[in-house]
């Protein structure tokens, strides 16, 4: 067989790209929610744990946040999906997707949690003091003064988690969502042939990686001429 017939049969043929553009629109719609999950998650617990490190309020929340940053950070992302979906959401109809972006916005969450944690903290103490003697309290010191400058330390590594999860997507396959590493495996499947479906997704995925890199590294110059 041809290269090109290969990659007919691969591509064209019965309009299998289909299951390729399918997998791509998955994989993008469950990273984004998930990011933005992730985020939001990460940022209350990172901020919960910041608050009782400060006053000593919010004993169970922080503990509560411990053990669930111990527990993601410490289990398979895999196990956690499958858990999720064959578990927890067992007898309830919903949609794989949705089970995909819950699964991955949690585990993204424990790393981001760590993430902007570990950036508040590298912000000298005197700022904080400094809010409260301006008399702000401690939310809006956080927010005007400490998370702005967190953030700018932080962005390498929010960019490299978010990479590493738009590529941890792939598992999502385990309990069959059609992503682009299970739509490279329904094609070859099909033609009994690897070598096109797998060169494809591969490079989608690098294309995706790299232009996500390139972004944030847009934004760290932007942030560093703003400093």
């Amino acid at each position: 067989m041809g290269i090109w017939e290969s990659f007919y049969n691969t591509v064209i043929y019965d309009n299998r790209y289909m299951y390729i553009l399918e997998g791509l629109l998955n994989t993008i719609i469950i990273a984004f929610f998930a990011v933005i999950l992730g985020i939001v998650i990460g940022v209350l617990v990172a901020i919960v744990r910041n608050y009782h490190d400060n006053s000593g309020k919010l004993k169970l929340l922080n503990m509560l946040g411990k053990i669930y940053v111990n527990v993601i950070r410490g289990t398979p992302v895999v196990l956690q999906l499958m858990i999720i979906y064959y578990v927890i959401f067992k007898s309830v109809d919903i949609s794989i997707v949705l089970v995909g972006v819950l699964a991955f916005g949690i585990n993204s969450g424990a790393y981001v949690a760590e993430i902007i944690r570990a950036g508040i903290e590298s912000i000298d103490k005197g700022q904080m003091e400094a809010g409260y003697s301006l008399g702000l309290s401690y939310s809006k010191t956080m927010r005007y003064i400490i998370l702005p400058q967190a953030i700018k330390n932080i962005l390498p590594a929010l960019g490299n988690e978010f990479i590493t999860l738009l590529k941890e997507t792939s598992v999502g396959a385990y309990i069959g969502i059609i992503e682009l590493t299970k739509a490279s495996d329904i094609i070859a499947s099909r033609t009994y042939d690897y070598f096109f479906p797998l060169i494809i997704v591969a490079l989608i995925y690098l294309i995706m990686t790299l232009g996500l890199s390139k972004l944030v590294g847009l934004m760290e110059r932007k942030l560093g001429k703003e400093c």
